[in-house]
């Protein structure tokens, strides 16, 4: 049986649109139907991804997320002094490992067609099989997949996240980390905000109306987040590195506590900060505690985060009550009572990797 962690966290968003539709207003969702603000876990992803738990903690250990490969080879053998012709052809030709190609464009290099998420390590074998076709080597197309692409390899984002390489799935890996789109534990509607702006070159004898005008939808609420950690699939994804995926669940851990989908933070200067953690550690089945807030918290409550908390952890008792213990170990951090810190989280995190069965690889 697999060692889960599971993250439950209430996070308090003021008036803010992080997470846009494609109108541009804040993501919605019905749950228990009653409308919620939402942000979805894509966006969450992205936001992880980006905090320095991630760029700086895991350094080295990141994957990159792109269509230009071909660019990125071409460049790097363009710095070696490689003729533009060679560079491009070589460059596209390993580009081709990861993804089919878009049609050509003499002014740059072809994208691939789908974003590939590319590790540390292929990056370096691509970039090294690239020089050496440049200088007239010949290699099988099959045996370049062999040089270039890798199971296991060492980038914590992608082990956690999962990829898909369509047009070769031996090379896919199945996501370690499931994050669920956040939603408010209460009723919550879009507002508008509608503004104006001033062109400070025109007189008011000129005119006296705004230079601009505009609206734009925005929101606030306390949102609740839930993610699930198969700490098993992540250390095998990492080729059995178990001190990798330590650090990796504990960047999580702190990353999940302070990311932001960053929508509109310029116009709205929304940094929220996790209230409330709850984290379990354990080999049962996970289960998340949406549940708590089909029916939403009232928002005449005077306290809407600590109303939240009251649900949630009600919730987790009854199952536990109901089920059996769900977990055989829980960390709670909670800011209204001064219980716990996010390194407490994090340790707690980290140390599921030591407790796992997953074989370390040769």
């Amino acid at each position: 049986m697999s060692v889960f962690v599971q993250f439950h966290l209430l996070t308090p968003y003021p008036p803010s649109n992080p997470n846009r539709d494609d109108q541009g207003r804040p993501k919605q969702a019905m749950v228990g139907g009653h409308p919620r603000l939402r942000l979805s876990s894509q966006s969450i992803k992205r936001a992880v991804r980006e905090t320095a738990y991630f760029l700086q903690d895991l350094a080295g250990n990141r994957g990159t997320r792109t269509k230009r490969i071909a660019e990125q080879i071409e460049d790097h053998l363009s710095k070696q002094g490689v003729p533009a012709d060679s560079a491009r052809s070589a460059a596209t030709t390993v580009a081709k490992v990861f993804s089919k190609l878009e049609a050509e464009n003499n002014s740059q290099a072809p994208l691939t067609t789908t974003l590939a998420f590319v590790s540390p390590d292929e990056w370096q074998l691509a970039k090294d099989m690239a020089e050496k076709i440049a200088a007239g080597e010949q290699v099988d197309e099959k045996e370049l997949k062999k040089q270039v692409l890798r199971h296991a390899d060492g980038a914590v984002d992608i082990a956690m996240f999962g990829r898909m390489l369509a047009y070769d799935p031996n090379f896919n890996r199945e996501a370690a980390v499931q994050v669920a789109h956040a939603f408010t534990t209460h009723r919550a509607l879009v507002e508008d905000d509608w503004y104006s702006a001033v062109d400070d070159l025109k007189t008011r004898e000129e005119d006296a109306g705004a230079g601009h005008m505009g609206e734009t939808g925005f929101g606030s609420g306390v949102y609740y987040l839930y993610a699930c950690v198969n700490v098993d699939l992540l250390v095998d994804n990492l080729g059995g590195d178990r001190a990798l995926a330590a650090k990796g669940l504990e960047s999580l851990a702190k990353a999940l506590a302070t990311a932001t989908p960053k929508g509109k933070q310029n116009s709205f200067a929304h940094h929220p900060l996790a209230h409330y953690i709850r984290a379990e550690r354990g080999s049962r089945q996970p289960r998340d505690l949406s549940g708590a807030f089909f029916a939403p918290v009232d928002l005449r409550a005077n306290d809407l985060v600590r109303a939240s908390i009251t649900r949630l952890e009600d919730l987790a008792d009854q199952l536990d009550r109901a089920y059996g213990a769900m977990a055989d170990e829980t960390r709670v951090m909670n800011l209204r009572d001064g219980e716990g810190s996010l390194d407490d989280i994090a340790a707690f995190a980290a140390d599921a990797a030591e407790r796992t069965t997953a074989p370390e690889h040769a």
